[in-house]
């Protein structure tokens, strides 16, 4: 399953064919002699209103007996809504906090929406280019990414690490936006695996840099699962069955194509599924304990689509868990089914 190439502007397209696909093997998808992909800099939104997540499931038909699972087991406990944006106000709230990216907007090359969803708003709407126009960035490319699903932004950070560095394009930077509106039933809960929250992030990359530097990304498609939340009972079971392995798998490709070991890694930054879905992943990396996992925004704020990840590393930075050298491992799981992992350098 690939991003849609006739979707991106002409030049953009092949480099998307070659670079996209599903990688299962441990070799890097750069030379890092050649290309350092480097996060300039990372803003996100959280919304203030907090919605259980017993008023959530209960509002979609889910009994009580099983909204204890969710709580429980699973480990929700709120998400956040905000009725009062729409899908571009949301992704705008998320730049607010990206001081480094004023008085450089005309270093601004492109502007990505990395979606888990194909539609985001009813047409003729575009958020991604509301949210350019808002911060002076129409002379940016600007398109969306969107069937890696939840994995979109982590493929976004490559692509555009990737295409500064083809340019040789020292001074320019990319504007990676993601999160959504949790707006239709099925974009609000899926089933067994996570409750949805609004949460969005704004992040700036950029060919070179010295801080939080891309060390190694692996991402690799099951595609017997492209049904998502609409496969069969039997193959929701199956697939339940070989997440944490393909999960675990993935993440120690990234680890071996960034020249490390999994010890090497100070954090874990997940994506925000069920807890005991991550205790299968840790058990089939070895890892013991969950100190090095990174849960404490799973219970007050849900699964914010492809945000996740980057909202994580953000509250990990604030609250100190980060210092200068430690390597850090995103991960996310698109429906369709992608598992993506990457490892940064601090």
């Amino acid at each position: 399953m690939r991003p849609c190439a006739a979707c991106l502007p002409p030049h953009l397209a092949p480099t998307l064919r070659v670079q996209a696909g599903s990688h299962a093997g441990s070799e890097p998808l750069h030379d890092a002699e050649e290309q350092v992909t480097s996060l300039e800099a990372v803003s996100s939104f959280i919304p203030s209103d907090r919605v259980p997540v017993s008023e959530c499931l209960g509002a979609q038909g889910v009994n009580a007996a099983r909204i204890k699972v969710y709580e429980h087991y699973f480990g929700f406990r709120d998400i956040r809504m905000d009725q009062g944006r729409g899908p571009a106000e949301l992704l705008l709230a998320a730049t607010a906090g990206l001081a480094e990216l004023r008085g450089r907007e005309q270093d601004v090359r492109y502007v990505v929406h990395a979606r888990t969803m194909p539609l985001v708003a009813p047409y003729p709407r575009s958020p991604v280019r509301e949210v350019s126009r808002a911060l002076g960035l129409d002379h940016a490319n600007t398109f969306c990414l969107s069937q890696h699903a939840c994995a979109s932004a982590l493929l976004a950070v490559e692509l555009m690490g990737r295409t500064l560095t083809a340019e040789g394009d020292e001074d320019g930077l990319a504007l990676v936006l993601a999160g959504e509106k949790a707006f239709t039933s099925s974009a609000q809960v899926i089933t067994d695996t996570g409750v949805m929250g609004e949460g969005a992030v704004a992040v700036l990359v950029r060919a070179g840099g010295a801080r939080n530097r891309l060390l190694g990304y692996a991402t690799h498609t099951l595609g017997e699962f492209h049904g998502g939340p609409w496969m069969t009972a039997e193959r929701a079971a199956e697939f339940q069955e070989v997440y944490p392995q393909a999960l675990a798998e993935v993440m120690r490709n990234a680890v071996k194509a960034a020249g490390l070991d999994l010890d090497d890694i100070t954090l874990i930054l997940p994506h925000n599924v069920n807890r005991m879905s991550w205790a299968k992943v840790l058990k089939n990396l070895a890892v013991r304990g969950t100190e090095r996992l990174f849960l404490e925004n799973l219970a007050v704020m849900g699964h914010c689509f492809g945000a996740d990840a980057f909202i994580n590393y953000q509250t990990a930075e604030e609250m100190g868990r980060l210092k200068p050298g430690d390597h850090y491992l995103m991960t996310a799981v698109g429906l369709g089914a992608t598992f993506s992992a990457m490892v940064f350098r601090r």
